[in-house]
């Protein structure tokens, strides 16, 4: 019996935010909002939402979705947010949480890994294949300069 390859299991953005605003990013109700409304732009369905503040800047949360989760940990006083936002089935788009999130914290650029995981050729044997690029954003909008690794 041969065994029929299936779609991915789940996309992983693994986001590194530069020159993000400090007053966005070292606010917890703000980081949390962002997120939040992230995870609604890619039409996740929300659990569960648990923020906090680290002495003396940093915010560090996720938001649990049904699909699995969006992250993050902030440096206010760099200007840097790292993002974690894994989704699994075929009706979320992570990839708009992550043009929102990194928009939202008024990056100026970002460092971006998008990880297709649960690829199976149908043998049962799963794996993950990668593409990182960086964004380097002006007034609102991105200009991708892509590389394939």
């Amino acid at each position: 019996m041969t065994k029929i390859p299936h779609s991915p299991i789940g996309h992983h953005y693994i986001v590194e935010a530069s020159g993000c605003d400090p007053k966005v990013i070292g606010s917890v109700e703000k980081v949390q909002q962002i997120l939040a409304k992230a995870a609604e732009i890619a039409g996740a369905h929300v659990w569960s939402i648990s923020f906090c503040k680290f002495p003396p800047h940093g915010v560090s949360g996720v938001v649990v979705i049904s699909e699995s989760h969006i992250s993050t940990h902030t440096w206010p006083e760099m200007g840097y947010a790292a993002l974690d936002i894994y989704t699994c089935g075929a009706n979320v788009k992570p990839d708009k949480a992550v043009v929102y999130a990194v928009e939202a914290f008024k990056a100026e650029t970002s460092h971006i890994t998008e990880i297709t995981r649960g690829i199976d050729e149908g043998d049962e044997i799963f794996y993950h294949s990668f593409i990182t690029w960086e964004e380097h954003l002006r007034r609102g909008t991105a200009a991708k300069d892509k590389e394939r690794d």
